[in-house]
């Protein structure tokens, strides 16, 4: 399950949704939390194109065309995001034309997993805080790596706390957590390890970087061939990241923007999901801000707009309206920038 910008047919917008890929179809949800799809698309006699060009200024787009002819468009928050659903709805497409069942590849048979390994809880136990695996700032290749963790590190982590018996098996798991989407490559070489489809995709490595999927993982490359060169206002720690609706100043509209927490100083950035992080749209400047949970704003209802709504007041008085996409997702977001906004300068 993901969250994709999907093209109306009807209004010609872009809207965000969840979207979930099953042995014959494409369905389409409103919130993740909803159990009933908005729509679903059939993929039996689909054809699938990627790149598609029909957007002139959006990138990450593919197209779906039913046996019907009608066309469907989704777009990605990256490449590598938009390459995986296209080679697996592409996947569901051939066992489709040839009367097969379309299954995903089972990681603990490719690579020999016992039954009585979870790997859920293995990696919950690697997220701990006081006892698992510490993620790092890196530097490789005139690029600054945050929030991550060598391979050579996993596998020692896995052996210290008895869960492999030496560092073959503790590849094996290794492996296993990365095929899974555990933990996710950083960097060519982990990358390059991944696509070659060796026994082992994790490589055992100081130059192999990863990290968590749900981290606060992001990269930086060098602004010259000196030493690394950041505003202020990047300097903080990444306390919480993810995707929310915003209301614009001007035209009072919403749009998807990935917002980034920092700690100190207090700032959090916005941006286009779709251009990367490297140039944010804009910044908000949180010291002294009040941040409160509100059920109305102006011209929302008007954009489809309603529920888990809040809004950041900034020490200018400048207000920002936001939109979570469940209740707990909207109470995580004002706690964590209330905390920045006391804690930070």
């Amino acid at each position: 399950i993901l969250k994709y910008i999907i093209h109306g047919t009807v209004l010609n917008s872009w809207k965000v949704v969840w979207v979930v890929l099953s042995e014959d179809g494409v369905e389409f949800f409103k919130r993740k939390t909803d159990n009933t799809p908005k729509g679903m698309i059939p993929l039996k006699g689909a054809v699938l194109t990627s790149p598609c060009q029909d957007f002139s200024k959006r990138t990450f787009v593919f197209k779906m065309r039913t046996a019907k002819n009608q066309d469907h468009y989704f777009q990605a928050s990256h490449l590598e995001e938009r390459e995986s659903w296209v080679k697996d709805i592409k996947r569901v497409i051939t066992c489709l034309q040839g009367g097969r069942k379309f299954t995903r590849k089972s990681t603990r048979r490719s690579i020999r997993l016992p039954d009585t390994i979870n790997l859920s809880e293995l990696y919950i136990k690697m997220r701990d805080q006081e006892d698992g695996v510490k993620e790092l700032k890196l530097e490789k290749e005139k690029r600054v790596y945050n929030h991550c963790f060598t391979g050579g590190t996993v596998v020692d982590w896995l052996i210290s706390k008895d869960k492999a018996r030496n560092r073959h098996e503790a590849l094996m798991l290794a492996t296993g957590l990365l095929t899974e989407g555990f933990l996710q490559p950083a960097g060519d070489l982990s990358k390059e390890a991944v696509e070659g489809g060796a026994e082992s995709a994790i490589l055992d490595d100081p130059d192999a970087l990863y990290y968590f999927a749900d981290s606060g993982f992001f990269c930086e490359g060098y602004s010259s061939d000196e030493d690394v060169i950041l505003k202020e206002e990047f300097r903080g720690n990444i306390i919480k990241q993810g995707c929310l609706l915003k209301q614009g100043h001007r035209r009072k509209n919403w749009n998807v923007r990935k917002f980034i927490l920092r700690d100190d100083p207090a700032y959090i950035h916005y941006y286009d999901p779709t251009k990367g992080d490297e140039n944010p749209l804009g910044s908000i400047h949180l010291r002294g801000s009040v941040i409160t949970a509100v059920e109305f704003v102006p011209e929302a209802k008007r954009y489809d707009v309603d529920g888990n709504l809040f809004e950041i007041i900034t020490s200018d008085d400048t207000h920002y309206f936001l939109q979570a996409t469940t209740p707990e997702e909207r109470k995580e977001w004002i706690k964590a920038i209330h905390t920045v906004s006391k804690t930070g300068k």
